[in-house]
């Protein structure tokens, strides 16, 4: 294979990871989050409904996790992705086919596991081609399709407001968009096949399991992590649309996050390549923080604009990174540790927004559960900057990074 159709190979796989990411993310998962008020609107749901819906999404994503995490063989994970496309599609367009609570609980349950095809099985499965292919083994470019996905659905739910269209219209456009989203994502990533003499992943990436010091510091930081993420992730739309002055504002603000999020994924691998990935991930969490809690500090559009920036370029970096790192130590599996560590950021996800939800419903505002996910989101960089110190997996892995000389 000559350097450049190798070179137009790799952009075909890394575009399909793209796509799947717009499809799984930005449409099965993040097109609830302008919806939310919406169908608050013109139905019957609350907040707390609002925020329980958000919590079975995510426990769909937990069982994602744990299927990716136990499933060892590639060939399966490959059926496993594509069957996660099919869903996706389907679950989108079925949320416009009624108004029940326990089917949209239903429907919002799968769309979670389809998620995990994206993010954990494409994850491994793009990995495995680049290591095997003797390619750069990082995922910048395929994370920063779940931003362009916050842009899609931002700007698609903004147009379609435009034409008077109500949620159920809405949900069917989705459906339509995710299904020709599909066939990119679909046929552009190999099906897996054996390694190429002398490419095998364990000759291109040293084995480095991690330390048990290293998953009992990693794991709790990373819940911090998905703790803090969820809040904004789910109901700052809903957010900016209650405050007086902000009205309007809400979509646009959204679509910032994912305008700021799919370039500084890629950043976040050049500055993890500088001061390590635990050092990326400190500061990156440092200022996710400050994003989060900006909207309780302050109801002006600067602010706001302020906060989504913040909080769109950093949220992703930090799951790109972690990710990133479980394909380094795990490079013949990397489903395995990327299970674990969704787990984890997963937990945080079923009950940070339920909880949320009952406080806003119960206080009238946001700002108690915005303040409760910055402190989480400090106390996991505290955690990280501890494990940065103590454990000999975390040096290993910022030492190669920095010592990075994959084309």
């Amino acid at each position: 294979m000559t350097v450049a159709t190798l070179s137009s190979r790799r952009f075909k796989v890394l575009l399909a990871g793209v796509c799947s990411q717009i499809l799984c993310m930005g449409i099965a998962r993040f097109a609830y989050t302008p919806l939310l008020p919406v169908m608050q609107q013109q139905s019957w749901m609350g907040d707390a409904d609002g925020g329980w819906l958000a919590a079975i999404n995510y426990a769909g994503y937990m069982l994602g996790a744990v299927l990716a995490a136990s499933v060892r063989s590639i060939y399966t994970k490959d059926t496993l992705y594509r069957t996660g496309l099919v869903l996706a599609v389907l679950t989108t367009a079925g949320m416009a086919l009624t108004d029940h609570f326990w089917l949209w609980a239903g429907l919002r349950f799968l769309s979670g596991l389809s998620t995990s095809s994206s993010m954990l099985l494409a994850s491994g499965l793009i990995l495995h081609w680049l290591i095997q292919h003797r390619q750069r083994g990082e995922l910048g470019i395929h994370f920063a399709g779940a931003g362009l996905g916050i842009v899609v659905a931002a700007l698609a739910v903004e147009y379609m407001l435009s034409l008077s269209l109500g949620w159920r219209a809405q949900w069917w456009g989705f459906g339509l968009l995710g299904a020709i989203l599909l066939v990119p994502a679909w046929r552009w990533l190999p099906r897996p096949v054996k390694s190429l003499p002398g490419a095998s992943e364990a000759s291109a990436t040293p084995v480095m399991p991690p330390s048990r010091t290293f998953m009992r510091l990693m794991l709790p930081a990373y819940f911090c992590a998905g703790y803090g993420y969820v809040i904004s992730a789910t109901f700052i739309v809903t957010i900016v649309e209650r405050e007086p002055l902000l009205v309007g504002a809400g979509n646009w603000a959204f679509a910032l996050v994912g305008l700021a999020a799919a370039p500084a994924v890629m950043l976040w691998d050049l500055i993890a390549r500088r001061i390590g990935y635990l050092g990326a991930l400190i500061v990156a969490m440092l200022i996710q923080a400050v994003g989060i809690v900006l909207p309780a500090i302050t109801s002006s559009l600067a602010g706001v604009l302020l906060s989504a920036v913040l909080y769109g370029g950093t949220f992703l970096g930090c799951v790109s990174l972690v990710l990133t790192m479980a394909g380094r130590l795990y490079p013949s599996s990397p489903a395995r540790l990327m299970g674990q560590m969704t787990l984890a950021y997963g937990a945080a996800q079923i009950c940070a927004p339920a909880l949320t939800g009952m406080l806003a419903e119960a206080s009238g505002h946001y700002s108690v559960g915005l303040w409760l996910a910055g402190g989480f989101v400090i106390i996991g960089a505290v955690l990280l900057a501890w494990l940065r110190q103590v454990d000999q997996t975390a040096q290993r892995l910022d030492a190669a990074a920095k010592a990075s000389v994959y084309a």
